[in-house]
């Protein structure tokens, strides 16, 4: 979705001058996720996808893994029209470990961890992924797809994206999100609710990978990270372990290949 983005006043400071100019810039509102009509999180995100980034976010937080489509109702919105409450209803039988070890009531945009009860929390199981080889001019040709895309940041600057490609190189989905972990959220909720997360095999993320990308990459059963920034120490700890493989600076034909 290409959300429209606002205008605000400013000065610009540009060749010893400074002149007044209006810059277009990235939303940030506050969305209150309820489940079964209880407040569940607070997510500090971009407007728009809300369907998708909920879907997302309970697979990821293993707090609703099953295939069955759920129910999604609109709450509240504020002046602006901007969706502020949505709510979800799951059958408490379906609800997985990570609703009892949920998020605080707070998430904020630039830290997808923020809010975790526990260290333990942190900890995420399964089946390690296998990679494959592909040639690495691949790489380039993605980026240069999911950048033509990004229509928020070519306004604005101030906006993360995420894109899931097929075997091919193919982009079958593209989100974008002040957040990068919800702009993973909402790619991933888009690859649930169209039947295409099996096929899935590259995540590409236009900003740096932490621990929890490699988390939400590791639960969509995704097996090769790109991303154009550097990844964390503990992103490429877990990512060892989990079996996802991770490449980071991936720009101009160029890339760094850390697990």
């Amino acid at each position: 979705m290409n959300e429209v983005l606002p205008k605000y006043q400013a000065e610009k400071f540009q060749d010893g001058k400074l002149n007044q100019v209006e810059d277009y810039l990235s939303v940030e509102e506050a969305l209150q996720i309820n489940i079964n009509s209880t407040p569940f999180t607070v997510i500090m995100r971009s407007p728009g996808n809300e369907i998708d980034m909920i879907r997302g976010l309970l697979y990821n937080e293993d707090i609703y893994t099953n295939s069955e489509s759920l129910t999604f109702s609109y709450v509240k919105k504020n002046k602006l029209g901007y969706i502020t409450e949505v709510n979800v209803d799951i059958d408490s039988n379906s609800l997985g470990n990570g609703y009892l070890n949920s998020r605080s009531l707070l998430s904020v945009s630039s830290c997808g961890i923020c809010g975790k009860r526990e260290l333990g929390d942190l900890s995420v199981k399964g089946k390690k992924l296998k990679g494959f080889q592909f040639p690495l001019e691949l790489i380039d040709e993605m980026f240069q797809v999911m950048e033509s895309n990004q229509l928020n940041f070519s306004k604005s600057g101030g906006s993360h994206a995420a894109a899931a490609f097929d075997i091919l190189g193919k982009m079958l989905t593209i989100k974008e999100d002040i957040g990068r972990h919800n702009a993973v959220d909402k790619v991933v909720g888009n690859l649930i609710n169209k039947s295409l997360i099996s096929s899935a095999v590259f995540i590409a993320v236009s900003g740096r990978v932490s621990y929890e990308i490699i988390t939400k990459t590791f639960r969509a059963k995704i097996p090769i990270l790109l991303a154009v920034s550097a990844p964390s120490s503990l992103a490429i700890d877990f990512a060892k372990e989990l079996g996802i493989t991770v490449f980071g600076f991936c720009r101009k034909g160029k890339s760094t290949r850390y697990s």
